[in-house]
């Protein structure tokens, strides 16, 4: 069998020292966490649910924190009903309708995390569910996944995130180019359909829209990427290293200091890649990790960042009929926003 290659090792050294299990001082992280005026912690993994027993010691010795957990939601049920209300939003991985997630995530993947969104609305959460969907090279279909997905009565909003760009040896030219053709179709699809939605006063939270929207109407000054990556949020490891971003946590280039460092001591590692391009303040330059790693040629990082142009230009065209609607959300807790 052919080893499969990231393109990773040659650019990046790494450090996969981090356990399988938490082992964070508890003291250390408060002290760490109280630096902070109004500190958010997201639980993240892998799959945090796997480790309730910690998640519940955290809160327990960090009751000031908002919480936060982004979750494949398998394990929800066995959330106890006092640590779940501690979440002020759950992000849960459903890729659209049952036939989409299950091939993505496995067979019954599905039916499973409905049924647990069910038993937990009905215990009492009442915090944000965000689905969470990975958009892959062979199902462009975005509009009618999240047709499907705001048929969920328990969902409050949806972001997306295209997996493109994140490996080298998925680069292909011809097919890519078929896919960005058909993604950049739905996503104008869903841009009508949200402004038509939001006339008949009926605001669809997709986070996407609101950032993209919130930076073009100037209400954003932010310039930054999106996501807050190293300078607004950082990847705690299991170990107690401060990463860029869970996705950089096992590469040495992108940590940034440890528990024992000041927040305002942190190393911020800012994308200059982006600097001459026209939505650069409204973009921010996408994703950290994407931008420095460079695993496709230019032409497959011309079609993402033309699909990024596309839908700005998209949302730039309705900007009258935005200005006085409510776009407010929290930023930085996860939700994709410069797909």
């Amino acid at each position: 069998m052919k080893e499969f290659d990231n393109g990773l090792d040659k650019k990046f050294e790494f450090d996969f020292s981090a356990p399988k299990n938490s082992q964070i001082n508890i003291e250390k992280l408060k002290s760490f966490i109280s630096q902070d005026k109004n500190p958010t912690i997201i639980f993240y993994g892998g799959e945090p649910l796997l480790q309730i027993p910690k998640i519940q010691e955290i809160i327990e010795n960090i009751p000031k924190a908002t919480y936060c957990i982004q979750t494949n939601g398998k394990l929800l049920n066995e959330l106890p009903t006092k640590c779940m209300n501690n979440f002020k939003r759950i992000l849960v991985s459903l890729d659209g309708d049952q036939e989409r997630t299950d091939k993505n995530r496995g067979a019954g993947t599905y039916e499973k995390v409905i049924s647990n969104l069910k038993l937990i609305r009905e215990k009492g959460y009442k915090g944000e569910i965000v689905a969470r969907m990975t958009i892959a090279q062979d199902c462009p279909d975005l509009f009618e996944q999240i047709q499907n997905l705001l048929q969920i009565k328990e969902i409050n909003s949806i972001h997306w995130q295209l997996d493109v760009g994140f490996y080298k040896n998925d680069f292909n030219q011809e097919k890519l180019e078929k896919f960005f053709n058909q993604y950049n179709k739905q996503i104008t699809l869903l841009v009508d359909y949200w402004i038509q939605e939001i006339k008949k006063q009926n605001i669809i939270k997709l986070y996407p829209f609101f950032g993209i929207a919130n930076r073009l109407l100037g209400k954003d000054k932010e310039t930054r990427i999106q996501c807050g990556a190293s300078y607004a949020g950082y990847a705690i490891t299991t170990n107690g290293i401060i990463a860029a971003c869970p996705i950089l946590n096992n590469i040495k280039d992108f940590q940034c200091g440890n528990l024992d460092s000041k927040p305002s001591e942190l190393k911020q590692i800012q994308i200059q890649e982006c600097n001459n391009c026209e939505v650069q303040k409204i973009c921010g330059g996408r994703c950290l990790y994407w931008r420095k790693a460079k695993l496709w040629p230019t032409e497959g990082d011309d079609l993402i960042c033309n699909s990024i142009k596309h839908l700005i230009s998209k949302l730039r065209k309705h900007l009258d009929s935005l200005k006085n609607i409510n776009l407010e959300y929290e930023k930085y807790f996860g939700p994709e926003i410069i797909p």
